[in-house]
């Protein structure tokens, strides 16, 4: 394991750990931490991993984290590597098991003290109209071909379906679908895993939170994206689901029979990757890609549940009970992008491994109705405390290829907490604290309390601290929805 000695602080907030340091690495590997992140940095595998990746063939300029950094599969979770086309590698370690796991926000016109006597009839609708939990299948049945025209246009289907209105596309990451799907890249298996999930939650760290604004921190900022204080708000944090995390599964076993045709030597095999110009390769990109449209699909049908939600509870109760879109991003990606290199534009392949996109001000892809104040950026904590909307900068993309932090980040494993954390015990804690629980099991809840994370106030002032992101507000729940 690494340690203080091997790397220094080479601006606020911002480490390095010089390419020196190992024979094989082809650049530096930098990471975001305050003095007190630092401590938990130290305490896993999460740098060595950075390190590793900082090996990959093809990178270029350095191997990020975030401060959310923790240890991943093979890369860090927190982790951003951009590697050169055509030569440079794609991992499926890079991207992550859960493909396009993203969060996305929904404004109301409503206020806490509207909603504050419904709270709990809301949160019985939503727990009842959006499944969740391992496994769990969905409302939504899908005729002979349906799946795979879902995976190659994403959002278009759930508009096409009457689940989407054109403005929840135009304010979804790639306008909800990333081109160059391909349907026929993903197993069998896959699709049989993903056929009867779509508009389902999952489990794990996944959630439906009903928010409020709780401060604000650029008013014009938040005028401009919808956001107000004292708002109620809503997340959603899921992703593929099973067709994502059986997509890895394959390419992961996939590269590990091609890699040495290519004669790539990697440190860790589970960083095991194909030349982004080989078959194997575009297959991955295609595959991945297909498998992030469904997870655009599934956030959107969710987004169909939840409106639905809203006005079963609401409705005659409240003026105005509709729901509306702020963004939706990824943070388990791999895309295609043109960065400044040494000086130049160069066409890499940006993996963000727990890392969100997060374009400034200018940026052609961005939705013309943020374009001139750069990319909202969501960034979700724990169960219980904050969660904070934030803006893509410029500095983000001098620095970070366009990237920032995608969530709190953990400081304790999953089997660590439900050890230490009691499900039940918590989700009183969490009711007399005034948030409304509706969870499918108390283990699971325990999983996911909130001293298994890191501050996320402290990740987000580091992020904008270092000018990688910009503070426009932060939210605090009133309803969380967990499998």
């Amino acid at each position: 394991m690494l340690s203080s000695a091997d790397f220094r602080e080479i601006a606020p907030y911002l480490y390095e750990v010089p390419q020196s340091y190992r024979a094989d690495m082809r650049v530096p590997a930098r990471f975001y931490a305050d003095s007190q992140l630092l401590e938990g940095v130290l305490g896993d595998r999460s740098l060595e991993q950075l390190v590793n990746t900082a090996t990959l063939p093809g990178a270029v300029k350095y191997a990020l984290a975030m401060p959310d950094i923790h240890q991943g599969y093979g890369f860090p979770i927190g982790g951003v590597v951009a590697t050169e086309l055509p030569h440079g590698v794609i991992s499926p370690g890079g991207v992550g098991y859960d493909i396009n796991c993203g969060v996305r926000l929904l404004g109301t016109h409503l206020e806490q003290e509207e909603v504050q006597p419904y709270l709990d009839a809301l949160a019985s609708a939503l727990y009842t109209n959006c499944p969740s939990g391992v496994g769990k299948g969905g409302h939504v049945k899908l005729k002979s071909g349906e799946l795979e025209r879902l995976m190659e246009t994403g959002a278009h289907w759930a508009l096409k379906r009457g689940f989407a209105t054109a403005a929840d596309l135009e304010r979804t990451e790639e306008g909800g679908c990333l081109e160059g799907a391909a349907a026929g890249t993903v197993s069998p298996r896959a699709k049989d895993r993903g056929r009867d999930q779509v508009g389902t939650l999952g489990a794990g760290n996944h959630f439906i939170e009903v928010d409020v604004v709780r401060e604000i921190f650029d008013e014009s900022a938040a005028q401009r994206i919808g956001l107000f204080p004292n708002q109620i708000a809503v997340q959603i944090h899921c992703g593929s689901r099973g067709l994502g995390h059986q997509v890895c599964s394959d390419y992961v076993k996939r590269f590990q029979r091609s890699i040495h045709e290519y004669g790539l030597r990697l440190p860790d095999r589970e960083l095991v990757c194909a030349p982004l110009s080989s078959p194997e390769g575009q297959d991955y990109l295609a595959a991945m890609k297909a498998a992030g449209n469904y997870a655009f699909a599934n956030r959107q049908v969710l987004t169909h549940h939840i409106r639905h939600s809203f006005e079963q509870a609401l409705a005659g109760k409240v003026k105005n009970f509709q729901v509306y879109q702020v963004y939706d991003i990824a943070h388990n990606m791999a895309k295609i992008e043109t960065h400044e290199v040494d000086g130049r534009p160069r066409k890499v392949c940006v993996h963000r491994k727990g890392a969100t996109r997060a374009f400034g001000p200018g940026a052609p892809v961005l939705p013309a109705i943020y374009r001139d104040i750069g990319q909202p950026v969501l960034v979700p904590g724990s169960m219980g405390t904050a969660s904070w909307v934030l803006l893509g900068t410029e500095g983000s993309m001098t620095q970070t290829f366009g990237s920032t932090c995608h969530g709190a980040g953990r400081t304790m494993s999953r089997h660590k907490a439900k050890k230490s954390v009691r499900g039940a015990t918590l989700r009183d804690e969490l009711e007399a604290g005034g948030i409304h629980i509706r969870a499918g099991s108390m283990s699971g809840l325990a999983e996911e309390a909130p001293v298994a994370y890191k501050d996320v106030n402290r990740v987000v002032k580091v992020v904008h601290g270092a000018g990688i992101a910009k503070m426009v507000a932060r939210i605090e729940p009133l309803v969380v929805i967990k499998g």
